[in-house]
């Protein structure tokens, strides 16, 4: 393997159990968090199922990061305009990317990555302006198109699938989608290992199915958009997903102004919201995740109405820059 495509801490995986309630726990490091799998059942199946979703993990981490040199998304913006071959998952990622893309009354937009390259929350960075107009010219999501042969087309004997960029200087972030999507796709992994009763985490993105062993829901605390260490209070999870998404998660504060990791996809700069932080519930958790954002950025009043017009959204609780906490 090149050195290029390593992820770090790629080798950790921690198992313990089974606790006194029978639940068998796995964390590692993938996507730049901490990813904890919860889960009953009999010792082989478990196993199985958690090294099996340990190698999910890496495989999308490798076909969907923008850091990595060689993933899926790197090649298409490196791609200078031209269409890039891509994976099946890449493929149907970006798909419903345009989906919610469209659906976001431009507060999502997939091709934000020109200005997400320009913000470093780490350094604490504040971009110059006139980069920010510049790099702005290059978001638009309608510059996403994808095609698909399939077997027996003129060009494949099977399934390929093909991605492009219009504008040569446009560069996709998947940080707003992918989890919901990978949560997903490890739901099926777990189902298919004839797991009934587990909930995996991948930090601020939860799903769960069934009921702990011991006959109980899964419980999920919500986070205190002012506190890190601290909930507002917990949900119980059955056969659903929840999505948490804040302004606090990666920001910081600079002469008295807070600026986080949410962009507006048309300025570049971090969208003025009322709203300190989200939580949405849906059954599928890339509904759950496609929607987050443009609930965070459209505000209090404005996201709730838009939450209640969503049949996917089957609750929305909003935390306010005053810690009030509202709920559809």
């Amino acid at each position: 393997m090149n050195n290029d495509d390593l992820i770090p801490l790629q080798d950790v995986f921690q198992l313990e159990g089974p606790d006194g309630s029978g639940i068998y726990k796995a964390v590692f490091f993938a996507f730049n968090t901490v990813i904890t799998l919860l889960a009953g059942g009999q010792p082989d199946l478990v196993a199985r199922a958690f090294s099996q979703v340990r190698d999910e993990c890496r495989r999308f981490e490798r076909l969907f990061s923008r850091t990595l040199p060689h993933s899926d998304i790197s090649r298409l913006n490196q791609a200078a305009g031209a269409e890039s071959e891509v994976s099946a998952d890449t493929y149907k990622l970006l798909q419903a990317a345009q989906h919610y893309c469209r659906e976001s009354r431009g507060t999502f937009d997939i091709t934000v990555g020109p200005l997400v390259a320009l913000w470093d929350f780490n350094e604490q960075r504040i971009p110059d302006e006139q980069r920010l107009r510049d790099a702005a010219r290059h978001v638009g999501w309608q510059g996403l198109t994808l095609r698909a042969d399939g077997p027996g087309s003129p060009t494949s004997a099977q399934h390929c699938y093909y991605a492009r960029l219009a504008d040569p200087l446009a560069a996709l972030d998947a940080g707003g989608i992918a989890k919901g999507y990978i949560a997903d796709s490890l739901t099926d992994s777990m189902l298919a290992n004839q797991l009934q009763s587990f909930c995996i985490s991948l930090g601020g993105n939860t799903v769960a199915r069934g009921r702990k062993p011991n006959g109980q829901p899964w419980q999920v605390g919500i986070q205190d958009p002012a506190d890190k260490t601290a909930i507002i209070g917990a949900l119980e999870l059955i056969d659903a997903s929840l999505v948490t998404s804040g302004i606090y998660e990666r920001s910081f504060t600079l002469d008295g102004c807070l600026y986080h990791h949410i962009l507006d996809p048309q300025a570049g700069h971090p969208v003025d919201t009322d709203v300190a932080g989200v939580s949405v519930l849906a059954k599928r958790s890339i509904d759950a995740e496609g929607f987050s954002t443009t609930l965070l950025a459209l505000g209090l009043n404005e996201g709730i109405a838009f939450a209640r017009s969503r049949p996917e959204i089957e609750s929305a609780i909003f935390v306010d820059k005053q810690g009030g906490v509202f709920s559809t």
